[in-house]
């Protein structure tokens, strides 16, 4: 079995450990998650209106997956706490929803993905909270890392 075929965050004992980055270099590491909020077409005119009936929802969702990227250890037991550089959170109103794009960067020892998928995950679950007074049925969907570049294993890019 080759270290790319084996799961890091469990130990030969199959235990669950946090891997040792302490010997790895600093380095440039980005990385980028989407997902997306479907809701009604009504939600989506209230987005693009005058708002929903709780406030400014794309804006609050931004500063928590904001806040979501810089507190990813505290949620993830098995991640590092690493510091986050620069974190962008971009939400697209669409005809049936809204689509999240986050986008995380540090100068650190390990990678940011965990960082942006939570960034990710916490505007989305902020946006349903916002909108479920007017569409209980609102759901999040394709939470994924889109690429990542830095660090030993360079860059990858979703295909």
């Amino acid at each position: 079995m080759t270290q790319s075929d084996r799961l890091t965050h469990v130990d030969a004992h199959g235990a669950a450990h946090m891997v040792d980055v302490a010997d790895k270099e600093v380095s440039v590491r980005s990385a980028r998650a989407t997902g997306r909020l479907v809701t009604t077409p009504h939600v989506v005119a209230l987005l693009r209106g005058e708002g929903v009936p709780k406030g400014d929802a794309l804006a609050v969702a931004r500063i928590a997956g904001i806040q979501a990227a810089k507190r990813t250890p505290d949620l993830v037991p098995l991640c590092h706490p690493i510091a986050i550089h620069g974190v962008s959170v971009d939400l697209e109103v669409v005809d049936d929803g809204v689509i999240i794009d986050a986008r995380v960067r540090t100068a650190d020892r390990t990678g940011v993905e965990m960082e942006a998928l939570t960034c990710v995950a916490a505007a989305g679950l902020t946006l349903v909270d916002m909108v479920k007074a007017v569409d209980r049925g609102a759901h999040l969907t394709d939470l994924r890392v889109e690429e990542k570049s830095g660090g030993r294993s360079g860059t990858w890019t979703r295909a």
